[in-house]
């Protein structure tokens, strides 16, 4: 799991949305209550990227990631962007596969 979180936060940082797409299943969720809405599928994953990482100039910084269990992860992420600073929880959940099928996002 930390391979693949190290992966997302590259693919973001470098605003790859192709590449951080490959890291999601078909019909992932990224369910973001500090936006209040959720982003499904890999269209909705793409528009959630485009606009809040790519769209912000977001660059995102490990702080901590703790492993609930072998598919479940807390992860705290510092952001900071063209919107200022922020510090975030994803909760991440990836299936059998290894992909991500759902992020449950919020800020502190």
């Amino acid at each position: 799991m930390q391979k693949l979180v190290e992966s997302f936060i590259a693919t973001a940082n470098a605003f790859d949305v192709e590449a951080a797409l490959s890291l999601f299943a078909a019909d992932a969720v990224i369910d973001d209550i500090s936006v209040g809405d959720a982003f499904v599928g890999h269209a909705g994953v793409r528009q959630y990227l485009d606009r809040f990482f790519v769209g912000y100039n977001t660059s995102s910084k490990l702080l901590s990631m703790v492993e609930l269990d072998t598919f479940h992860s807390s992860v705290r992420l510092d952001f900071t962007g063209d919107f200022g600073h922020e510090t975030g929880i994803l909760k991440i959940a990836i299936n059998a596969t290894g992909l991500i099928e759902r992020i449950d996002a919020d800020l502190e």
